[in-house]
């Protein structure tokens, strides 16, 4: 029996999308699970994606677009899936914002854009998420941070902030409802390509990325979605309220 299997599970990833997004739908489907994956792009943008949603149908995988910034939708996102699946198990929350300034440079404005996108945000699918989760004895969600919520980079003040702040807000989400059956954990990756952006680096860009990690490497969407894998099956029952960082080395 395969440890890590999601069969049957019914799994929401937001921020679908985007490349952790597309290879965590692909790995859950590979486990087993039922998919619902939002994103506030269209389908039809992305034609693997598109096709993928073809061949499984809506029983075993389906699209909802979806602001996860905006509470309406997160609400409506929630109740498709109770109408469609009647539960939900388990939910990876990919969805981010990013701006690259220091404090002097950074308005209000742009600010306010960044916690909405990368910490609203995800107090609004957590909170949505596990109301349903609750009302079927609970379930797991993992949340997608970034090492520059605990480390030092130039002109990543509100970014960094927001994901400092995730952290922490999973780490409350699982004191919070362990008693009613959620697990809740954060994850922290680094430098993370598909293999498309590493083939159209230069030697010299490689080399960079060579110095930065102990793996001497970027990392994969792939193996990303592979430990949220894990995380949300019931192989990681008894980890809860921990972050877990992928980052081939680089803070060490």
């Amino acid at each position: 029996m395969n440890l890590q299997a999601l069969e049957g599970k019914v799994i929401l990833v937001t921020g679908a999308l985007g490349k952790i997004g597309r290879a965590s739908v692909k790995c859950f489907l590979d486990e087993g699970a039922v998919v619902a994956f939002c994103d506030q792009l269209e389908l039809e943008l992305f034609p693997d994606m598109f096709q993928l949603s073809k061949e499984y149908g809506p029983s075993r995988l389906l699209f909802i677009q979806s602001d996860a910034n905006d509470e309406a939708q997160v609400i409506q996102l929630i109740e498709s899936i109770r109408s469609s699946f009647g539960r939900l198990d388990g939910l990876l929350h990919t969805v981010y914002t990013q701006v690259q300034k220091a404090a002097l440079d950074l308005s209000l404005e742009e600010w306010n854009h960044v916690l909405l996108g990368s910490l609203t945000s995800t107090f609004l699918v957590n909170k949505y998420s596990i109301q349903l989760m609750i009302q079927h004895g609970g379930g797991a969600i993992v949340n997608t941070s970034s090492v520059l919520g605990e480390t030092g980079a130039v002109a990543n003040l509100a970014y960094g902030t927001a994901k400092a702040g995730m952290n922490q807000f999973t780490k409350l989400i699982a004191f919070d409802y362990a008693d009613q059956g959620i697990r809740a954990n954060v994850i922290a990756p680094g430098d993370i390509k598909t293999i498309e952006q590493i083939a159209a680096m230069t030697e010299e860009q490689l080399g960079a990325i060579r110095k930065l990690t102990l793996l001497k490497r970027s990392g994969t969407p792939e193996e990303v979605a592979k430990l949220s894998a894990f995380l949300l099956s019931d192989a990681s029952s008894y980890i809860t309220g921990t972050k877990i960082t992928i980052d081939g080395g680089y803070k060490l």
